[in-house]
């Protein structure tokens, strides 16, 4: 079992300390979600709350993930670095693809990306992408990215994307994996058919299993079921070593977790954040080996 923070709804001015924090605990990886903006009003429900209602509050940061990365590979040495999740089809696939690739090769290829589809059709207006093909987009975009971040020259002639030879550089010196976020029918058989890992919503372990069987049995139908794949899940019912152990008998490969709220609640302080980092390392990461 590896394990990795979630860095979501935290004040950016905290980022460096909690990753240094993270780098010399054990952990394998800081994870970063993704708004571009806030809107006050809605047409479309969260989908992960019964009330469609969303999880935070109105002027939580969200920094920009990929400058996040950046910069805090350079202030760490072996932590990796994921999204959960990077909204990829309210982006442009070129400047997308560039910014990963460059992250990547900033941060010596510890870089994973974790896409999603979206669910605001608010902020797909304001960045001026199309919201109803956003799933077959985020197909074909990945599809682009693979072939841009080989440092060759390619060319693409898809549905939505087409273009003659060119090459983008810098490229990675090393595959950078792509995970796909989700709970939905959509999101599981993508996660099959793509990429290279799931992630789980908070979902208890009982549902993270279902969710984990489905998948597995869309790779047997799409004859992917021999490649590597790793699952990271954040199970609101798995606090403690006994229920890490059951999501690792399950096939979970990774772990989300804030671990300053085992230990001190939802705290902001950074000092509390810190100090449940390093100690999650010495119960928990270092017990499990």
């Amino acid at each position: 079992m590896k394990f990795t923070i979630a860095a979501s709804f935290i004040d950016p001015g905290q980022l460096r300390d909690i990753a240094v924090a993270a780098d010399e605990s054990g952990w394998t990886a800081i994870s970063f979600s993704d708004h571009v903006v806030h809107p006050e009003t809605l047409d479309t429900p969260y989908p992960y709350t019964e009330d469609g209602s969303r999880r935070w509050e109105a002027f939580t940061p969200w920094p920009d993930p990929w400058v996040t990365i950046g910069a805090l590979s350079s202030v760490t040495r072996r932590l990796r670095f994921n999204t959960n999740v990077f909204v990829l089809p309210m982006r442009n696939v070129f400047m997308a693809a560039k910014s990963i690739s460059t992250a990547a090769v900033l941060s010596q290829d510890r870089v994973t990306l974790t896409v999603g589809v979206g669910w605001s059709n608010v902020e797909f207006e304001l960045v001026g992408q199309d919201f109803r093909t956003r799933g077959r987009r985020t197909d074909e975009m990945v599809e682009v990215m693979r072939k841009l971040w080989t440092g060759e020259m390619v060319e693409h002639h898809g549905d939505f994307y087409d273009f003659d030879r060119l090459e983008m550089s810098p490229a990675p010196s090393a595959r950078i994996p792509i995970w796909v976020g989700g709970i939905s029918e959509a999101a599981l058989r993508r996660a099959a058919r793509l990429g290279d890992g799931w992630l789980s919503d908070l979902q208890t372990t009982a549902e993270i299993a279902e969710c984990i069987e489905k998948i597995h049995t869309y790779r047997r139908e799409y004859g992917r079921e021999h490649l590597p794949f790793d699952i990271m899940a954040s199970p609101s019912d798995a606090g403690d070593m006994d229920g890490y152990r059951r999501c690792e008998d399950l096939g979970v490969t990774h772990l989300l977790s804030m671990p300053w709220v085992l230990y001190h609640g939802m705290t902001t302080k950074l000092a509390d954040r810190v100090d449940g980092v390093r100690r999650f390392g010495d119960d928990v990461i270092g017990k499990m080996g």
